[in-house]
């Protein structure tokens, strides 16, 4: 088994005891069960806007296990055991993200089939949701690693990390959102493009953030 293979397996076990994967999923599945109770039980009115709501109830959930994606393997020494046996930190960085998207996405992309189900969204948009969050999620994924790594060792980083991460993952919600509409005009296209952009640049940039953070 490569060594990329058993940091994905490390994170994705972590995760799993921590409540990593649990809980994103449970908030989004709150999100959707109150919205019908603050804007009323209009079925019309929850399939035009629904869909809209998921995406930010995703981005939301994102947010949750990003404070236990780098700071407990940084102050536990893990990343420095890594980094004295030659294991590259844009490699580390690279495992999380898939570890992240793994236990957050997949789950996530289940429980907007119920969540979809509790807003009167047809199938037609729950299928767009779907691939949206398909293509979107990396980008989040990603983020969220990016955002971990910059804040690694800074005290209260709960709201720190909501300030930074948020602001960068408008043009993702954007065109998720942008999606759902009849007329695509492309907004999946802008999704996959965006997403991938945070995916190709995450590695460097938090691996970066790390080998700082230790000097």
């Amino acid at each position: 088994m490569s060594v990329f293979v058993r940091l994905v397996a490390r994170d994705l076990s972590r995760a799993l005891a921590s409540g990593g994967i649990a809980m994103p999923v449970v908030f989004f599945l709150l999100v959707a069960t109150l919205y019908p109770f603050a804007v009323g039980p209009d079925a019309v009115l929850l399939g035009k806007s629904g869909g809209g709501m998921l995406w930010v109830a995703a981005l939301l959930a994102a947010l949750l296990p990003v404070d236990r994606l780098v700071a407990p393997d940084a102050a536990a020494g893990v990343l420095d055991q890594l980094a004295v046996r030659g294991i590259s930190d844009e490699l580390v960085v690279a495992a999380k993200m898939v570890a992240h998207w793994v236990g957050f996405a997949l789950p996530l992309m289940l429980a907007a089939v119920p969540a979809s189900a509790l807003l009167n969204l047809d199938g037609a948009v729950l299928m767009k949701l779907e691939i949206g969050l398909l293509l979107g999620t990396p980008g989040l994924a990603a983020l969220g690693v990016l955002v971990a790594s910059l804040t690694t060792g800074l005290k209260g980083t709960s709201a720190l990390t909501g300030l930074l991460m948020l602001p960068l993952a408008i043009p993702i919600l954007i065109f998720g959102a942008g999606s759902l509409a009849p007329i695509d005009g492309g907004a999946l296209k802008l999704l996959a493009a965006a997403s991938l952009l945070l995916v190709a640049l995450t590695p460097f940039a938090a691996g970066a953030a790390l080998r700082a953070g230790r000097e």
